[in-house]
C-alpha cells in the first residue's frame, strides 16, 4: 500500500468556528483534521500535528522546524510523498522554502483551504484528499514541492495566492498549473526542467527586508527601512526601476555590505538593465545591485534567506 506522510501546521483548514462566528484558525491538530476530512482509504497516511498556528504567525525557525520533519519522514523508504497543510496566506512562501531546501527526489505537496472545514462548501476536504493523491504519483518525482489547490497542481516557484477568499485561491501568472486532479486521478502535463536545492544543515537567518517602490517615496523612508535590515529586496517598478531620490540610501546600504536585490512589482517579466538613467536597473547594477530575474520580492526574499544560510554567493543564486 502506498504511504504518505501528512504534516499538518494550522491555518484555515484546521479551523474551528468560534462563538462569535468568527473562525480561529490552527485549532485543529493533524489528527483531528484528519478525523474529520476523512482521508483517502487505499493509501496509509500517517499523521503527524508539527504546528498549530494560523499561518501569517509562522516564524523562519518554524520553516526550519517543518523542514526538518520533511527529511525526517523521507528517511522511511516506503514512504511515496509528504503532504503539508498550512494557511493559505503564506501558504507560497513556505513551499518555497521547502522547495529549496528539500533534497529528496520524492514530492511535496502543500495545501490549505479558503473555508474552515465546519464552513458550508468547505474546500477542506477535497484539497487535502487531491494532495495525499499527488503526493504518491510517480509523475511528480522530481519536480520539488508543489501546491495542490482547487483540483490543480503548481510549482511552488510561481505560485502566488491571486484571491483573498474564493475557492480558486492560487495561480502561477504566465506559467500557469503542472496538472489537474479528476475524480482523483493526477494528470501531469508540464514540468520545471531544472531544480534548484541547497543544504540548509543549522540555519542561520539574516534579516531580509522587502521594501516596495512607489512614485515619491523619499529617501528618509528607504534609509530607514535599510537601517533595521541585514539585507534587502526593493520590489521596484517595470524592468527595475526606481526613483532618482533612492539611490543615495541605496549606495549607502551597499557601502556597508548590506546585499540588494532588485525585483519587478509586475506579475510577469524579469528586471533587466534596459535603461540607462539614474535609478534604472543599469544604474543599479553598476552600483552593486543584485538583479533578480523574474522573481516577486517574497520569492526572492526566501531564496536570500537560504542562500545565506547555506553560505552559497548571492549573486550566483540570482544568475
Amino acid at each position: 500500500m502506498r504511504h504518505v506522510v501528512l504534516l499538518t501546521t494550522g491555518g484555515t483548514i484546521a479551523s474551528t468556528t468560534g462563538d462569535n462566528g468568527k473562525l480561529v484558525a490552527g485549532e485543529l491538530t493533524g489528527e483531528e483534521l484528519a478525523d474529520l476530512c476523512g482521508l483517502p482509504t487505499d493509501i496509509n497516511v500517517t499523521v503527524q500535528s508539527v504546528l498549530q498556528k494560523p499561518s501569517v504567525h509562522l516564524t523562519s525557525e518554524d520553516w526550519a522546524t517543518l523542514a526538518n520533519e520533511v527529511k525526517k519522514a523521507f528517511q522511511a523508504n516506503d514512504v511515496n510523498g509528504v503532504v503539508v497543510t498550512h494557511g493559505t496566506d503564506t501558504l507560497e512562501e513556505t513551499a518555497y522554502y521547502l522547495d529549496l531546501t528539500n533534497v529528496d527526489e520524492r514530492p511535496v505537496v502543500v495545501t490549505g483551504s479558503q473555508r474552515g472545514p465546519e464552513e458550508t462548501g468547505s474546500d477542506a476536504f477535497m484539497n487535502l484528499r487531491h494532495a495525499i493523491y499527488a503526493a504518491c504519483e510517480p509523475d511528480l518525482k522530481g519536480t520539488g514541492c508543489v501546491v495542490v489547490f482547487n483540483e490543480r497542481i503548481f510549482s511552488a516557484r510561481y505560485v502566488k495566492k491571486e484571491h483573498a477568499s474564493n475557492i480558486q485561491g492560487f495561480n502561477a501568472f504566465g506559467f500557469g498549473y503542472l496538472g489537474i486532479i479528476d475524480n482523483d486521478v493526477i494528470f501531469t502535463y508540464q514540468k520545471p526542467i531544472r531544480r534548484e536545492m541547497y543544504m540548509v544543515k543549522e540555519p542561520t537567518f539574516l534579516e531580509i527586508g522587502i521594501a516596495k517602490i512607489y512614485l515619491g517615496m523619499s529617501e528618509q523612508t528607504l534609509r530607514a527601512i535599510l537601517d533595521t535590515v541585514d539585507g534587502l529586496v526593493i520590489e521596484a517598478v517595470g524592468r527595475g526601476q526606481v526613483p532618482p531620490q533612492l539611490v543615495a540610501p541605496i549606495k549607502e546600504a551597499l557601502q556597508k555590505k548590506k546585499p540588494i536585490i532588485l525585483t519587478t512589482s509586475s506579475e510577469e517579466g524579469k528586471v533587466y538593465p534596459t535603461y540607462d538613467y539614474k535609478g534604472s536597473a543599469h544604474h543599479l547594477e553598476q552600483l552593486g545591485v543584485i538583479l533578480g530575474s523574474d522573481y516577486d520580492s517574497k520569492k526572492a526574499r526566501i531564496k536570500a534567506l537560504v542562500l545565506t544560510a547555506a553560505q552559497q554567493d548571492l549573486t550566483l543564486g540570482f544568475s
